[in-house]
């Protein structure tokens, strides 16, 4: 998820807070997450804002969880997209709807349901010649380990972790958790993750990979997903997998002063499905397109569906 336009430089310094940048109508300031789907998906309302409230939306470089969360509660951010909850065991600090005193407040379902899952090609668990048949659900990597290992991981098996710590996917601790003797690596970047898994599905080699939907990649390689424990109610974390995710788009209590009820209630009002967001995600990843021309053209073509979530 890190191919990310420069929207801005740094965080805004102490002095922009909520009193001098948001309390104004018309201003607010929003966190840029570190993934194409969100980066896109915020674009969208923050543009409709822009145009057709008289907005103006100061976009600020953020990574993903507790850093995002602190900056709003902070109040050097007012305003972010497309929450993915099961990716954030802190959210009880901050959301009252996990328990947390409500300073960050949820504005609307942003529509994309997210699922996560550790993956493995379908060439390598069906077929006549599959070499790992029996390899179903998660705890099955214990049966081979000898499969995925690489020079790198030595005598364990090599597991393609999530992109970046600040995901807080805890990928060696859910390893360790099912007794799989796996080595999770953390590569640094979405490009860097995608890449990995195109070469060596090139070149059919053995591998197991996390990964998301919605997402273009499950539309460029066959893929399976390993079965992993269910979620319930996060207590089990890591042992655990994610849970579906109907992601939010999020605010500080601040910004419901009743200054900015009309813009709240488009963002609430919004919904980009998972068909549409692979599709946008896709033009901007694999065919390079700048994320602007992306958005403008999405609005352009769909000017019914976004006019009717500012009714």
């Amino acid at each position: 998820m890190l191919k990310i336009v420069a929207l801005g430089a740094t965080l805004l310094a102490s002095t922009l807070s909520f009193n001098t940048a948001a309390q104004a109508q018309g201003r607010l300031t929003a966190a840029v997450a570190d993934w194409t789907g969100a980066i896109v998906t915020c674009r969208i309302v923050t543009t409709i804002l822009e145009r057709e409230y008289d907005y103006k939306i100061k976009h600020v470089e953020l990574p993903s969880g507790n850093a995002t969360m602190e900056a709003i509660a902070g109040g050097d951010i007012d305003m972010g997209c497309e929450y993915w909850p099961s990716y954030n065991p802190s959210k009880g600090e901050w959301f009252e709807e996990w328990g947390g005193p409500g300073v960050i407040k949820v504005v609307g379902p942003t529509g994309v349901v997210g699922k996560s899952s550790y993956y493995v090609p379908r060439y390598l668990v069906e077929g006549d010649d599959a070499p790992a048949k029996d390899l179903k659900s998660f705890a099955d990597l214990a049966n081979y380990v000898d499969l995925f290992a690489t020079v790198e991981t030595g005598g364990k098996g090599r597991l393609i972790g999530c992109p970046a710590l600040n995901w807080e996917c805890d990928d060696q601790g859910r390893a360790d958790a099912y007794g799989v003797d796996f080595e999770a690596v953390v590569l640094g970047s979405e490009t860097a993750l995608w890449a990995e898994m195109q070469g060596a599905y090139k070149r059919q080699e053995p591998f197991v990979a996390y990964a998301w939907e919605p997402h273009w990649i499950h539309a460029e390689l066959d893929l399976v997903g390993l079965e992993l424990d269910a979620y319930g109610d996060g207590s089990d974390w890591p042992r655990s997998g994610w849970a579906e995710d109907v992601t939010i788009h999020y605010a500080s209590e601040r910004v419901f002063d009743g200054k900015h009820e009309a813009a709240l209630a488009m963002i609430g009002n919004s919904r980009i499905t998972n068909d549409v967001q692979a599709g946008l995600i896709y033009a901007i990843d694999v065919e390079g397109r700048d994320l602007e021309e992306v958005v403008d053209e999405w609005l352009a073509n769909n000017e019914d569906t976004w006019r009717g979530w500012m009714q």
